[in-house]
């Protein structure tokens, strides 16, 4: 099968979040499994091309004007080819999505040029079996598809598979939207875009797109009920017989402790003890006393939004800081939680690391070197880093939801094959009652080796998800030849 990927970020080209990791991982496994499979992303700023496919793409824009991005292809990846779509006026800037907290003003211009252009890219360049969709960047696929280009025989009936990495994420525009994107005015009613008065391009795609999935069973359940549906479930549940929860996997030949090029010293369930060498490279690089080296220290990898939780963690921060453990931390996001950490750094300078930063290598470090990885988060649609910390054998603590629900089985005596520690309300007692329950495992070795052993034998490849994948374009395909999805407003 012909499968396109179109995403707005996708390593090793562009990332902010776990969307981009999906997008270079998801397509070399089904690559693996026998399918032909191609990446259209935005083309922004440093992007290494290697040779230009079309020279200025005729792209209708707002105000019965045009625009002429190019269609640029880019290295191959284990055997993927990338293309690009390049306008340097809309992409190429120092963020992918806007500065300093704040989105660019014309991000619903920016993502419906990338999508009339990933349209006449699958006419000039490359024709799929099926167009998978990620998130609400792309969600202008279908609903183009289904609308302006309904009576284009060349593509009426090409399928389109839209994954949900993030509900929370909609791309939300005023009504004048339409007109300055050059789209249809019909769009903006109930049984399209139209939400509370404004255009929501998310919901676009739940109503156009022959397959709705998201990135884990539980996630996919919840985004059905008012607490995490984010205004959409009532939207999502008319489309429940068509979404799917599939779980994300892991590229092990990254994130593995045996093989990553990354880290101060490989190490494996069998022989661990390059972990206590990880461990004192950790305190190294975050400039914390070797004397923790005997103390847990716990790892955080994120985003910093109210999303991962840090406001509990905010809560509990001088009962933290009382426990004989340290802890290290990176992100960026949120001024308010960049400087809350700050602060605990300067506070706390022999317990607590922070840097404000995305930095790859610093976050393999925390993972080989970590003893525990918090992630108490609000919601969690699927969640990487705990996946990556069971095979490295940092032990997780998450809140049960999304995907820290279905991928972390709880260590208790009762349940010796747990992998980690979990808690089920969100408020900041049951996160430290839990993070305390961890530190005394911890405390018994002999435990704390059990639970370290769980987790690394657990098999997160992507494998088995392309597998699920596959059989989920074929089924979209089907259901857009029998005619049974919507087509036009």
């Amino acid at each position: 099968m012909k499968i396109l990927f179109v995403a707005s970020e996708g390593l090793p080209y562009s990332k902010t979040g776990g969307l981009a990791d999906v997008v270079g991982a998801l397509p070399k496994a089904l690559l693996d499994a026998g399918h032909d499979v191609m990446v259209l992303l935005p083309r922004y700023k440093n992007n290494k091309v290697e040779s230009v496919a079309i020279r200025g793409l005729t792209v209708p824009s707002g105000h019965e004007t045009l625009r002429f991005p190019n269609i640029a292809q880019g290295a191959s990846v284990g055997g993927v080819k990338f293309f690009f779509v390049d306008d340097p006026a809309y992409f190429e800037r120092d963020q992918l999505y806007g500065e300093k907290g704040v989105d660019y003003p014309d991000n619903g211009e920016r993502f419906t040029e990338f999508a009339r252009a990933a349209i006449e890219f699958v006419k000039r360049v490359w024709m799929p079996d099926v167009i998978h969709c990620h998130d609400w960047q792309s969600a202008m696929v279908p609903v183009l598809l289904r609308t302006s280009y309904a009576q284009d025989a060349s593509v009426a009936k090409l399928p389109v598979v839209f994954t949900i990495h993030n509900l929370g994420y909609q791309g939300l525009f005023p009504q004048s939207l339409l007109d300055q994107a050059g789209l249809p005015a019909s769009l903006f009613g109930m049984n399209a875009l139209e939400y509370y008065g404004k255009v929501n391009f998310l919901k676009g795609a739940l109503i156009y797109s022959d397959q709705l999935t998201t990135v884990s069973r539980k996630y996919a359940q919840e985004i059905q009920t008012p607490e995490y549906g984010h205004g959409l479930e009532g939207v999502i549940r008319d489309r429940a017989k068509d979404l799917t929860g599939i779980l994300n996997g892991v590229d092990y030949a990254a994130w593995s402790p045996e093989v990553d090029k990354l880290i101060t010293a490989n190490y494996s369930a069998e022989n661990p003890d390059g972990k206590r060498t990880c461990k004192r490279n950790l305190l190294e690089v975050f400039k914390l006393p070797v004397q923790n080296l005997s103390r847990p220290v716990i790892g955080i990898v994120s985003r910093f939004d109210e999303q991962k939780g840090f406001d509990l963690i905010e809560a509990i921060a001088a009962d933290l800081m009382r426990e004989e453990a340290s802890m290290v931390v990176l992100g960026t996001g949120k001024p308010q939680y960049e400087k809350f950490f700050t602060g605990l750094a300067q506070k706390y300078p022999s317990k607590i690391g922070v840097m404000i930063a995305y930095d790859n290598v610093v976050a393999h470090k925390i993972e080989a070197g970590a003893d525990m990885f918090l992630m108490p988060s609000r919601y969690e649609p699927c969640g990487l880093n705990q996946i990556y910390s069971l095979r490295y054998g940092t032990v997780p603590i998450v809140r049960a939801t999304g995907g820290l629900d279905d991928t972390i089985l709880p260590y208790s005596a009762q349940n010796p094959s747990g992998t980690g520690f979990k808690f089920d309300s969100y408020d900041s007692q049951s996160l430290l009652k839990c993070v305390q329950q961890a530190l005394a495992a911890f405390r018994d070795q002999r435990i704390w080796r059990t639970i370290q052993a769980n987790g690394m034998a657990r098999d997160f490849s992507w494998r088995q998800s392309a597998a699920a994948y596959a059989e989920l374009y074929a089924r979209a395909a089907a259901k857009r030849i029998q005619g049974t999805v919507k087509t036009s407003n």
